[in-house]
């Protein structure tokens, strides 16, 4: 079975880890707690999310331009309809993260 890389972040963690995950359902919903959703960010990154995280009172994660992303997430890359590698450094991650505390809601 084939893993990627990508980031976890929980909400207790300012920035996350990097990491390599197996992409099969099963596993994806277990790392979130859930259902999953699918969120875009930026660069060709997604967020695995809770599908319910707002609805079960999941701890706030991220915020990012309109939204708030709750309880663990998954950080990763697309290739067409596959999930794959996350596309950017850690480095740029942090500068994404630093840039979303500046949003107010």
């Amino acid at each position: 079975m084939r893993k990627i890389k990508c980031i976890i972040k929980r909400p207790d963690e300012e920035y996350g880890h990097m990491t390599a995950i197996s992409t099969t359902l099963e596993n994806l919903q277990k790392t979130v707690g859930g259902y999953i959703e699918t969120v875009p960010l930026t660069c060709g990154v997604i967020a695995i999310v809770n599908e319910e995280g707002k609805i079960k009172g999941l701890e706030r994660n991220l915020r990012i331009p309109g939204d708030v992303l709750c309880g663990t997430i998954i950080l990763i890359g697309t290739k067409g309809e596959d999930l794959d590698d996350i596309p950017i450094s850690f480095k740029a991650w942090k500068q994404y993260v630093n840039t979303c505390k500046e949003f107010i809601y």
